[in-house]
């Protein structure tokens, strides 16, 4: 008589559902490191109300780190594009950085890409406002 074994391995691979945010600051810059999926529903809601909040607060540098976001469907992408019109209106710049080479893809496929500053590390994306900064404050001529 043959006794076969089987034994399956099974890794657990926690998936956040939902989406995490917390905020800090880097002199004036208000980075938002965001964790989970960003798609339809209360994740979208939840980066909206805190984009409006820092817009309120008059926090007009704002930073996104996607380096722990697993998913962006439709709805979450274009809650991106709707935070940097708002954030841009009210004179601040939006930044991304932390793009997965998932993201990249979808950015690239979307042509998104295009709409945001993206970068490799935080440090960049600081000195992208720092620039921007410096470039806003220069005395203007008055006679030109």
């Amino acid at each position: 008589m043959l006794h076969l074994t089987y034994t399956h391995y099974y890794r657990m691979v926690e998936q956040v559902i939902n989406l995490y945010i917390s905020e800090r600051r880097a002199g004036d810059v208000t980075i938002l490191d965001l964790k989970g999926r960003l798609r339809v529903g209360g994740n979208a809601v939840a980066l909206h109300k805190s984009i409006r909040s820092l817009i309120l607060e008059n926090k007009l540098l704002i930073l996104l780190d996607l380096a722990d976001v697993t998913h962006i469907d439709s709805c979450g992408l274009g809650e991106l594009v709707a935070s940097q019109v708002s954030v841009e209106k009210k004179g601040g710049q939006l930044k991304l950085v932390g793009l997965t080479q998932t993201l990249r893809e979808l950015f690239t496929t979307t042509r998104l890409s295009t709409v945001f500053n993206t970068f490799d590390t935080e440090a960049e994306a600081i000195q992208g406002f720092a620039d921007h900064i410096s470039k806003s404050t220069k005395p203007h001529s008055v006679f030109a």
